[in-house]
């Protein structure tokens, strides 16, 4: 590269470096970052609502079968759940071989308060948040930035569209041309991703140490192993089963990686996610739906987690899981893990409000995460990210509405841009 200094992958991945540095060398300072990163979040936070409504109203107003839209979010929900029951197992199945918590001193580590999140687990349940996806205002709906509110008012919003013919015609005008400017805002946002990335991380090594990471630290190895294994394996044999490269893949979206690795946000790359998967060669119709519901249905590292995490405290306190048990926790996380999607602290309510459900393992436990939680958090995230690509392309792939042309154009252009 002749302008590596100019380059996004290059100047994140310095920022967060420094990041590190400075949370390590100047704590204080360090934590002083906190708002530069809390900021890129909101700016990105700004346009997430409107980039997904334009995006799924204008790939429906665009589809000439609207049986289409009903298959693919039909498709993207039954291999949602499919895939983060997988995920879910395989986190069960390798706590168990390497059994992180057991030996360790509860007594020893530091714990925080978890009131909040035992309460809201508690208040929490599966029909609250099948009626909540309906939103009693849509301006609120997108003033709260609820994304799960926002794409079911955006479907419908783009049936009636696609349903009103000529009539409609205008409108579908005005959205494109809408949505070059919002895309065009969120390029703007992404260039200063790299100050953002360093606030976020300066601020978390900062806050909690490294030395926070020592006593917790196999769990944490055990998690981001079995999250690299289910990226590297589990979707890797996905994506080849369905003609894809995984690394080719990776590659396109490392600019997003990187920047989820900074802010430990996913929703901080959402909306150049949705552009970066259109290049790739999906139609905007599968782009548009999978990959907004997927923010709230398919959280493969989320779900890796819960697993792991539930299973370790169990570990931890001496509490003797027998397989049934164990095999109750993978049920009541695959209802829970989608109770919360959207919910501030959401990883804490789930996990809160399954050892509440199973009344075995002591919801207390939890505390003893908060301190190694952030650390943790990025794994989740960037897994999560990968995965609901990967579900985008397995979808457009079965749905042939993948653009092989588009495909070979978008590796190039991307390849052009990064040289130049």
């Amino acid at each position: 590269m002749r302008r590596l200094h100019q380059n996004l992958t290059v100047q994140v991945l310095v920022a967060i470096a420094l990041g590190v540095l400075l949370g390590t060398l100047s704590p204080a300072t360090a934590r002083a970052m906190k708002p530069v990163g809390d900021t890129f979040v909101n700016m990105v936070k700004m346009v997430i609502t409107p980039v997904i409504f334009l995006t799924i109203v204008l790939g429906i107003a665009n589809m000439s079968d609207l049986k289409k839209v009903g298959r693919v979010g039909g498709m993207a929900l039954l291999y949602f759940e499919i895939v983060t029951t997988l995920a879910l197992a395989i986190g069960l199945l390798v706590v168990n071989i390497t059994r992180p918590g057991e030996g360790l001193d509860v007594s020893a580590l530091a714990k925080g308060d978890v009131t909040k999140f035992a309460e809201a687990g508690k208040a929490m349940t599966f029909v609250d948040f099948v009626t909540h996806i309906v939103p009693s205002s849509v301006v609120g709906a997108f003033a709260s930035g609820d994304v799960i509110q926002v794409v079911f008012f955006a479907v419908l919003f783009g049936v009636a569209l696609s349903l009103s013919g000529e009539a409609g015609a205008p409108i579908t005008n005005l959205l494109e041309r809408l949505s070059k400017v919002f895309f065009r805002i969120v390029a703007i946002v992404m260039m200063v991703a790299p100050i953002g990335a360093f606030g976020a991380m300066a601020f978390t090594i900062g806050t909690f140490g490294l030395k926070s990471l020592l006593p917790l630290g196999r769990l944490m190895l055990d998690v981001y192993l079995t999250m690299a294994i289910f990226i590297f394996v589990v979707l890797n044999l996905i994506l080849r089963a369905h003609g894809f490269s995984l690394w080719t893949y990776l590659k396109f979206i490392r600019e997003e990686v990187l920047i989820v690795l900074g802010t430990s946000s996913s929703e901080a790359a959402l909306p150049s996610m949705i552009d970066k998967m259109e290049q790739y060669g999906c139609a905007r119709s599968v782009v548009g739906l999978v990959i907004p519901a997927g923010y709230s249905f398919n959280l493969d590292g989320t779900s890796i987690y819960l697993s792991m995490a539930a299973i370790f405290i169990a570990q931890a306190f001496h509490v003797h899981l027998s397989l049934a048990q164990q095999l109750s926790v993978l049920g009541v996380l695959m209802l829970t893990s989608k109770g919360a999607a959207g919910v501030t602290g959401s990883g804490f309510i789930v996990l809160a409000s399954t050892l509440a459900a199973l009344r075995v393992v002591p919801v207390e436990g939890v505390a003893i995460l908060l301190g190694v939680d952030r650390f943790m958090s990025e794994a989740r995230a960037i897994t999560n990210l990968i995965g609901n690509g990967v579900a985008t392309l397995v979808i457009a792939r079965h749905e042939r509405a993948f653009d092989q042309m588009a495909h070979e154009r978008g590796i190039l252009a991307l390849a052009e841009a990064r040289r130049a």
